[in-house]
């Protein structure tokens, strides 16, 4: 068992070339913020609290963070400002803690709900078809038996997309027409996983941001009928975010946690951008624990969110 519990060598060096542009936008502030001091003060804090902000974590994120290192400040009277990694290191990951769900084992699913059905919800644009493909290619490796089910029917190229993806995973697609009732693509879905033994079913939704009464409305719908097939699905509710599009992201986790119960987040596109730093501002802020984070293109690079590996990723040195 290494630093990072059942976290490999393998994917941790993926993690750290997939956060890469993050850690060196942080590591220069934080570089700043350091240099010349030798203890941690007043001045060192503002600082870092500006560095935080910046780095897209969010105003009230930060400011809890400060505030725990300023407690730490306060205790041990007097801190070294070359600490100040490791403490910022500790103090982040012990709010992520806070929101646990530190899926570092790879893919699993409770053995109890079959099949397990995941409902996947988010904006278009934000890599949720794509999320959806790696998922399926994930449970599949690990020697499960799964079902996608295309229930954005609003869009024809989404059941395109997705249809591309089950080809390329070699799993079973449940589709219907443009237009189609979501519901029912779900429903049918659920009973052709109930009738092959299947051991997942993942559903995807529309990804318009309309207003949140109708989107609440359409996906109550689905959850009722599904429902209908598994008395206790969706069992999990997973909210898919453009990690890259930073402050933004916010406000989607904001409508969608407001529209149905979003119970796990998917944060992708962390490769190509600087705004890293949004996987632990709307953990917190939203009290729904990150389940997996995107770091490339690659089939295989969704990877199951390990919150002590990703801060040290991070904020290492």
């Amino acid at each position: 068992m290494g630093l990072f519990g059942s976290f490999s060598r393998d994917k941790k060096e993926r993690l750290d070339q997939g956060l890469s542009k993050t850690k060196e936008s942080v590591l220069k502030k934080l570089t700043r913020v350091v240099v010349g001091k030798s203890k941690v003060d007043d001045d060192v804090l503002d600082e870092l609290e500006e560095v935080l902000i910046t780095s897209d974590v969010g105003v009230d994120t930060t400011l809890k963070i400060i505030e725990r290192i300023e407690k730490r400040v306060a205790k041990d009277k007097f801190i070294n400002a070359s600490e100040l990694d490791k403490i910022l290191k500790e103090e982040i990951t012990a709010l992520l803690a806070e929101n646990a769900l530190n899926s570092s084992a790879d893919f699993e699913i409770p053995q109890q709900s079959k099949p397990y059905v995941i409902m996947v919800v988010g904006v278009n644009g934000v890599g949720k078809t794509t999320t959806i493909g790696k998922l399926a290619h994930k449970f599949k490796s690990s020697g499960k038996k799964v079902v996608l089910g295309a229930g954005d029917t609003f869009r024809a190229a989404a059941i395109d997309q997705l249809e591309i993806w089950a080809q390329r995973v070699d799993v079973p697609l449940i589709k219907q027409k443009m237009g189609s009732d979501p519901a029912s693509v779900a429903y049918d879905a659920l009973s052709s996983a109930k009738a092959t033994d299947a051991d997942v079913v993942i559903i995807d939704t529309a990804g318009r941001l309309h207003n949140k009464i109708n989107l609440m409305n359409e996906l109550t719908k689905i959850k009722n009928v599904m429902q209908k097939v598994v008395p206790d699905a969706p069992h999990e509710i997973l909210l898919v975010l453009d990690g890259s599009t930073g402050q933004n992201a916010f406000e989607q986790a904001k409508q969608f946690t407001l529209a149905t119960e979003v119970n796990a987040l998917a944060i992708t596109k962390l490769d190509g951008t600087a705004k890293g730093g949004v996987v632990i501002g709307v953990s917190d802020q939203f009290k729904v624990p990150v389940k997996y984070i995107g770091i490339g293109e690659g089939m295989d690079d969704l990877q199951p969110f390990n919150r002590e590996a990703f801060v040290d990723s991070l904020f290492g040195n």
